[in-house]
């Protein structure tokens, strides 16, 4: 993933210790060419799981948009956990807590028990794996919908903190498309992948 490396490199700012801050071209102003190449990437890695996806899950808000590129490559459904209860959702719904990194606080995730079920074959996608709470909580909604998790696709992965560690030791699959071992000097150090 040299032009997401090239991207961070080039507009990312560090804040430290541990916020990489992608706002610029990632989850406030979008660049939806780099999200094209994201979303052929992600195809591409889960080619042999390709047959078995049937829905891509993400969490409100920074996952929708690079969820919904990948969707087209997969010619699948995006299914996104919604942040609080919702009237519109209903009281049908699987939910999850999510203890946020960035906003230092929990939360509860919901998603319909119309739109997940045990035929279901999940690839979760998000922006950042941190700690691993986010993907966590929606590891728990496909869990509770009786679905399978067929892997979990991360834009960045900060591998300094343990969130990534602790999910492949329980043997979660994890394709991170750029993986920062440090922030060093206010550049990143990408690991070898």
């Amino acid at each position: 993933m040299d032009f997401l490396k090239k991207r961070i490199l080039e507009g990312a700012t560090f804040i430290p210790p541990d916020i990489i801050k992608v706002d610029m071209f990632l989850n406030h102003l979008i660049d939806v060419d780099l999200l094209n190449e994201i979303g052929r990437e992600f195809c591409d890695r889960f080619s042999d799981k390709m047959e078995k996806i049937n829905k891509i899950l993400t969490i409100e808000a920074s996952g929708i948009g690079i969820s919904c590129i990948a969707a087209q490559y997969f010619s699948v459904p995006v299914l996104f956990a919604k942040k609080g209860q919702n009237k519109n959702v209903g009281q049908n719904t699987y939910s999850a807590s999510v203890f946020s990194f960035t906003k230092n606080k929990s939360f509860e995730v919901f998603v319909s028990k119309n739109y997940l079920g045990p035929e279901d074959h999940v690839l979760i996608i998000d922006d950042f794996l941190a700690n691993g709470e986010a993907v966590r909580g929606l590891m728990s909604i496909v869990d509770q919908a009786g679905a399978t998790l067929e892997g979990v696709g991360i834009v960045i992965e900060k591998g300094f903190q343990d969130g990534g560690a602790k999910l492949r030791s329980e043997g979660v699959r994890i394709e991170s498309l750029a993986l920062i071992k440090g922030i060093e000097d206010g550049k990143p150090i990408f690991a070898d992948m």
